[in-house]
């Protein structure tokens, strides 16, 4: 279940119990007036279905009410209630699969930021794959698949298009385009001191190796991504997200612009070539698919799309 807080000013009080009370996805409403002291007000809580929050924060005017005050909504963690029970079986659909856009947009949104955290992040994923390519070791390579952030901003932008929010759309976009090239420029640097000061030497690619399969593009590498999207997808919009680091596992993003620096350091253009078309196909086909799996979801939940609070402040 969720947890709902909601900071409100008195005249609004009686309307968000209301709309709370109204729902039979809410299981436990909690009202404490005059205890908000900055903004100064009452505060309501609610224990509700992951299925109900979206109605909910509509009949509540969660976007006006933000501007008053707050609008907070946490998983509840482990509930024992016979009474949220009751409220769970009287939502149609499983618990765990309801999407929640308004969390979906707000989480995308923080991990799309382009950031000093988010570079450096991306940076050493991507020298972490320069290095499993020069050693010729997968277990580098799935290393920098999995400390690799990138897959945020691509959750993000797949988020923006399908939901019409453009500021998300711009704001991944510009994580990804600022992103790579400064994590590419920090490889290549940092493979040349490597050379120069003799901790690597850097030769010649060879043609088949354990991790050939970076600049390998084929069908194979279309479908991974596809369905790693869906699969990443899947995981963000439901209560299931430990799934979200096979995903990071299974593509090659990073390993793809390691590679493509560590063969533009050496003069290999083809194997280059290579390696940034498999990291424009993975891109591609995460966020397709992805935006598909959010496409259907939302036919399905029937829910309304609304501008996030957090997106106004």
């Amino acid at each position: 279940m969720l947890q709902l807080r909601v900071l409100c000013p008195p005249e609004r009080t009686d309307h968000v119990l209301r709309a709370v009370r109204a729902d039979p996805g809410v299981a436990h409403v909690v009202v404490s007036r005059g205890a908000a002291l900055e903004p100064e007000g009452d505060v309501v809580e609610a224990y509700l279905t992951r299925a109900s929050a979206d109605a909910v924060l509509d009949a509540i005017d969660a976007t006006d009410l933000a501007r008053a005050g707050a609008v907070v909504l946490t998983d509840a963690g482990t509930t024992l209630s016979a009474a949220g029970e009751r409220a769970e079986a009287a939502v149609p659909g499983e618990p765990d699969d309801a999407v929640v856009w308004d969390e979906l947009v707000a989480r995308t949104g923080e991990e799309s930021r382009l950031g000093g955290t988010f570079l450096a992040f991306l940076s050493i994923a991507c020298v972490l794959a320069a290095i499993g390519v020069v050693t010729d070791s997968p277990i580098t390579i799935v290393g920098a698949m999995v400390v690799g952030p990138e897959f945020g901003p691509l959750a993000a932008l797949a988020v923006g298009l399908v939901a019409r929010r453009w500021l998300l759309v711009r704001r991944a976009l510009a994580a990804l385009a600022v992103g790579f090239p400064v994590a590419m420029a920090v490889t290549g640097v940092t493979a040349f001191a490597a050379e120069w000061t003799g901790l690597l030497e850097l030769r010649a690619l060879p043609a088949q190796s354990q991790v050939s399969f970076i600049y390998h593009v084929g069908w194979s590498s279309l479908v991974v991504a596809l369905l790693a999207g869906a699969a990443g997808m899947l995981s963000l919009t439901s209560a299931k997200s430990a799934v979200l680091v096979g995903v990071f596992i299974s593509v090659t993003t990073v390993p793809a612009a390691g590679y493509a620096v560590v063969a533009a350091t050496l003069g290999d253009w083809w194997q280059c070539l290579g390696s940034t078309a498999q990291l424009a196909v993975n891109l591609l086909g995460i966020v397709t698919a992805a935006a598909a799996v959010l496409v259907v979801r939302r036919r399905r939940s029937g829910s309304r799309d609304r501008v996030p609070t957090r997106e106004l402040l």
